[in-house]
């Protein structure tokens, strides 16, 4: 009797699947973020504004339920009242309700910065994602999403009313933000969605959001094709992603992925030139995010060894570097000087293991029921101040260290939302520290328009202390007192009266505390800018007038001169 109602129930969706059917919208070709372009991978795109359409879905989770269990198990057999218990909750129907009083659209004002020309923002425009309800009365979306905001709105389904949110935390390396919405009368009626496992391969999924295209909520399916470490495009790092067969398309950006009756990842990115292949954020990462918020109170970050490494699938290699037969690892080729790794570990060390871990020749790890991840993914999952043991080969001797991991900040930062850049003027020369933003304002082909020298240092160099910055002559504002140097821009600013420069901050210490009569800078191929000190000083003040910029430097350096300020006079006291 069971088996029969089994079947007529899967009958039953198989015709309302007939009955609901889309029509693809074409796709959005705007790209949000570039990667680093460390990778040369096919370009992935985020999704700010949604554009999926309304589509009903049968999971089959049913049948890789027989399959294994999380373990790699095979677990033993299932009731035909446990079948159809799981069919309910995985009927595209039951998916619907589950959703309907959880996901909302989300509607941005953003205004970025303008990087050539930072005393100024870019006009502003409207942005629409999805979101949709943790616990704690939270809103989980994406970064992107509400990237450089400057007003956020979101509604919940079946209603017309917008109400104000505030973004509480925001991760820009895992795509993640939380808002918070204080209108009591917003809560009334909403449900938050619970977070599950990370699902098996040909497991079926749900995306749910408000693509554009269509003001209502709609529903994706599609199936898990893969689980690995994929560039994520919005923070350019490298982060455990689900690939599925969804289309996500913009506007699906910070909606859930329904499996079962829980939530197995949010939607963020898709792979361009490339039909229904999209990305999910898995539910570590979303913990791992969320776990870091609520016990700092803000985002900090996900952590690093801050090694570069290289495979040892060469038998020559290996045996060079005295590897027995039975040890796989991976060769350090690069220790970023600000890690912990680098008061222990040397180039040319092996490591044959993280936290017990075997890594094998082509650095990955075990993962599931035979599959394998780079073992990168240990690392990022390590909370900040946790130490890992690392086992080591040198010289043909084992070692062990432990470590302790942080978030690492790259000498130049590869994004800078939600903040204005620096600069500071001086003498009609315009100084700013060097971000990947900065480069991206050549266009969508920065990597081949841009100062080659600049995006070289940009990709390949690392900081040798803390607070370190590589500040450029982003350009000249022309005046009698800089005529000759017109042609010195986009030139890194080595030295300022023989003295280096640590970053911006010092750089402008080291011009307005000048005693001398003359005022050199020495920069990138020995290049030299000589200026009359007082005549620059005087200059400064007819040109920002003439331009009409408001400060002759940003903001962040005249709080940090009024800190300072304060900080002496106390002392003197």
């Amino acid at each position: 009797m069971l088996n029969s109602s089994f079947r007529t129930v899967r009958r039953l969706c198989s015709l309302r699947t007939l009955l609901v059917h889309s029509r693809r919208l074409p796709l959005s070709d705007e790209i949000l973020s570039e990667s680093s372009l460390l990778s040369r991978v096919p370009p992935l795109r985020c999704s700010p504004t949604p554009t999926t359409i309304a589509c009903s879905f049968c999971s089959t989770s049913i049948t890789t339920n027989f399959i294994n269990d999380n373990n790699g198990h095979v677990p033993p057999p299932v009731s035909d009242e446990k079948k159809l218990e799981e069919f309910r909750f995985t009927d595209p129907y039951s998916a619907i309700e589950l959703v309907l009083d959880s996901v909302v659209k989300i509607f941005t004002v953003t205004s970025s910065p303008n990087y050539f020309l930072p005393w100024q923002n870019k006009s502003q425009r409207e942005t629409m994602g999805s979101g949709f309800v943790i616990s704690g009365r939270r809103i989980l979306t994406n970064a992107h999403v509400v990237a450089d905001h400057t007003f956020v709105l979101v509604r919940k389904h079946g209603s017309p009313t917008k109400y104000r949110a505030e973004v509480q935390a925001v991760g820009h390396e895992c795509d993640l933000a939380i808002l918070v919405v204080q209108s009591e009368e917003f809560w009334e009626g909403m449900n938050c969605l619970e977070l599950g496992d990370i699902p098996f391969l040909q497991e079926a999924v749900a995306v749910v959001g408000y693509p554009q295209g269509g003001d209502n909520i709609s529903i994706t399916k599609g199936v898990v094709s893969r689980v690995e470490p994929t560039q994520y495009v919005h923070g350019a790092t490298h982060l455990m992603a689900i690939q599925i067969d969804a289309a996500i398309n913009p506007g699906n950006s910070g909606g859930p992925a329904i499996m079962g009756d829980k939530v197995a990842g949010v939607a963020f990115q898709n792979l361009s030139g490339a039909e229904n292949i999209g990305y999910i954020i898995p539910v570590p990462v979303i913990k791992h995010f969320i776990s870091g918020v609520e016990e700092s109170g803000k985002y900090i970050g996900f952590c690093s060894l801050g090694l570069s490494c290289q495979p040892t699938e060469s038998m020559q290699l290996r045996e060079h570097f005295h590897m027995r037969p039975d040890m796989t690892g991976v060769l350090v080729c690069k220790i970023n000087p600000l890690s912990d790794a680098n008061r222990v570990l040397k180039k040319d060390d092996i490591i044959l293991a993280f936290d017990d871990v075997p890594i094998a020749n082509d650095g990955t790890v075990p993962f599931r029921n035979r599959e394998r991840i780079t073992f990168d993914h240990l690392v990022s999952m390590k909370k900040p101040n946790e130490t890992a043991k690392v086992t080591v080969l040198r010289n043909g001797v084992e070692y062990e260290f432990n470590i302790t991991l942080l978030p690492l900040q790259p000498l130049v930062p590869v994004h800078q939302f939600d903040k204005l850049p620096s600069y500071f003027i001086f003498a009609g020369l315009v100084f700013v520290p060097l971000t990947q933003p900065y480069l991206h304002e050549y266009g969508e082909d920065w990597y081949n328009t841009s100062p080659r020298r600049l995006c070289e240092r940009a990709l390949r160099e690392l900081p040798k202390k803390a607070g370190e910055q590589l500040v450029i002559l982003s350009q000249v504002l022309m005046d009698d007192v800089n005529t000759g140097y017109e042609r010195l821009a986009e030139m890194q600013v080595k030295k300022v009266n023989g003295v280096e420069v640590e970053n911006l901050k010092h750089l402008c210490r080291l011009v307005e505390d000048c005693s001398e009569e003359s005022l050199r800078f020495d920069l990138d191929d020995d290049r030299v800018i000589v200026l009359n000190y007082q005549s620059a000083k005087v200059a400064t003040s007819r040109i920002l007038k003439r331009h009409r910029i408001p400060s002759a430097m940003s903001n962040d350096l005249i709080e940090e001169q009024k800190e300072e300020s304060q900080t002496e006079l106390a002392s003197l006291r």
